[in-house]
């Protein structure tokens, strides 16, 4: 099982689980849990072979991955929990697995926060995404991360973000981030369905105006879903539960609040 920490508030039934981006941890939520905790229960998580979650001792059988397989992960927890229900709050490509969670287990999912979300990769994206796919044996694994890292997040305000997502990923044996680099590079059908199938969840995007990769396909698909909306963050980019911490808290918990009026 997924390793995971709860923060409980006493006589408070609704959930709030937060979902980290591929390289990352349980850790970028740092500056999120004091503020949700104050409201909500509480969970956060390690995805498979980051933080301290272990990967599955079938996965050195099968170095293909799944986002059915890696969902399915996130579903084991909630019912370990007993969470029959709970917002979702993601960021980067965790906004992708809280997407397909909600496909498949709709009557899981209250609400969804999506932080730098991915709803499309666009042509500069798969051109970078192929070009890791073809040197990925030849290139070490950490400076793939860096160049990526570095061209979603490039100007000198996301340099903590940057930092802490590098960082993270020195933590990923070689073996586990090629796993994740090929689950990556082949999203695109899958987020093609998500963009034509509005789902019926309220669902809160919160986005840099920065984020010069994701941002445009975001703003189409809002004006295109009855219950999505949008936040644009000035002068941040990807990270901006990192970047913008304030902002994303505030706006987050505003959204979850209105939901409940």
């Amino acid at each position: 099982m997924l390793n995971h920490y709860t923060y409980i508030k006493q006589g408070h039934s609704q959930w709030v689980t937060f979902v980290h981006g591929a390289g990352g941890s349980s850790s970028i939520w740092f500056k999120q849990i004091r503020s949700f905790r104050e409201h909500f229960n509480v969970l956060v998580l390690d995805l498979r072979g980051h933080g301290r979650s272990k990967p599955k001792l079938s996965d050195a059988l099968n170095t293909n991955y799944t986002f059915n397989a890696i969902t399915k992960d996130i579903i084991e927890v909630l019912d370990h929990l007993k969470i029959e229900k709970s917002h979702f709050v993601g960021i980067s490509l965790g906004t992708i697995l809280i997407r397909n969670l909600a496909e498949i287990h709709p009557q899981r999912v209250q609400s969804m926060i999506m932080g730098g979300a991915i709803l499309k990769l666009n042509f500069r994206s798969q051109v970078l995404m192929r070009f890791g796919v073809v040197f990925k044996s030849v290139i070490p694994y950490m400076y793939l991360y860096k160049l990526f890292a570095f061209i979603i997040m490039p100007r000198k305000n996301h340099k903590a973000s940057r930092l802490l997502f590098i960082n993270e990923a020195k933590k990923l044996y070689q073996k586990e981030f090629m796993r994740w680099f090929k689950l990556a590079s082949e999203i695109n059908p899958l987020l093609r369905f998500f963009r034509l199938n509005d789902i019926a969840i309220p669902t809160m995007y919160i986005m840099g105006d920065q984020d010069h990769l994701f941002l445009p396909n975001v703003k189409k698909i809002v004006g295109q879903h009855k219950l999505a909306s949008l936040h644009v963050i000035p002068q941040c980019g990807h990270v901006v539960n990192v970047e913008q911490s304030q902002i994303f808290n505030y706006t987050s918990l505003n959204f979850l609040n209105s939901l409940s009026d």
